[in-house]
């Protein structure tokens, strides 16, 4: 199996490191809505999932499915315009396959989006939330089976999963780019349903400001292959305690393409920094 696994692994980046023009240290996985990113970007090379050796295909709405290499903020990057959840019935080493192939790409900073479910009183629909700490609700974590003590240690800690460095920066450059900022604890879940009610308040007095059914377990992937992590939510329905919203994947999808460009103008902020 850890055989298997590394055979993958090595077959892709090397596809990869010879069809790549530049060397970005640093990724981008775009969320649900999020795609509007790519039209900021210099695009030196964009292929298709489908193309990629051993690479999984997202099937969900507002998800292109394409890997891009260009440039952005004056920094080379590697953005996921797409991903892959684990409530599309891909097991977890799957869903995690491209925080594997990173560090072998020369990666050593990835940035993840997402569009999530607010919980917090104090948000509203549009508001961009820096993730600070997570709870996997998944009932499953990446990490089980065989580990490759090549890649990353047996037992993880956790302590600093997103980077306070980043965090710090995020926050200096959103009050350059006058871009207002929330901060909360990520709660990641299979999905595909969104929260029942009960739910949403089972999870904020658990201790989280937002939810969505992505994120954790690239965020722990990452983290066990040494990559510095930093993560973002948009916040596209509400799920606040006499305020839960009746969202759809349409609404989720729209909120997050208006709020979008705060999230482009933040992260083009950061980047010559990072």
């Amino acid at each position: 199996m850890l055989e298997e696994s590394r055979r993958k692994i090595e077959e892709t980046v090397s596809y990869l490191n010879n069809r790549k023009h530049i060397s970005p240290k640093i990724a981008i996985v775009l969320g649900s809505g999020l795609g509007g990113l790519t039209q900021s970007m210099e695009i030196v090379d964009e292929i298709p999932y489908t193309e990629i050796p051993n690479f999984p295909v997202s099937t969900v709405k507002g998800h292109k499915g394409t890997m891009i290499f260009g440039r952005l903020g004056g920094r080379e990057v590697l953005v996921f315009n797409g991903r892959m959840h684990y409530y599309e019935g891909y097991p977890m080493n799957v869903v995690t396959f491209p925080q594997q192939i990173l560090k072998g790409l020369g990666i050593e900073i990835i940035i993840l989006s997402n569009a999530a479910g607010g919980m917090n009183p104090t948000f509203k629909v549009g508001d961009i939330m820096v993730i600070k700490d997570h709870i996997n609700m998944f009932g499953n974590n990446p990490l089980i089976g065989p580990n490759d003590d090549t890649s990353g240690p047996r037992f993880p800690n956790m302590s600093e999963v997103y980077s306070h460095r980043l965090i710090k920066l995020a926050y200096t450059k959103a009050k350059e780019v006058n871009v207002h900022l929330q901060e909360g604890v990520y709660i990641g879940v299979s999905g595909p349903c969104f929260e029942t009610p009960a739910e949403y308040r089972m999870f904020h007095i658990m201790g989280a400001d937002a939810v969505g059914m992505s994120t954790v377990p690239e965020a722990i992937m990452a983290h066990h292959r040494g990559l510095e992590v930093f993560a973002l939510s948009v916040i596209t329905d509400l799920g606040v305690v006499g305020q839960v919203m009746e969202a759809s994947h349409e609404d989720v999808l729209q909120a997050a393409n208006t709020a979008g460009p705060n999230m482009v103008k933040l992260i083009c902020a950061m980047l010559p920094e990072m």
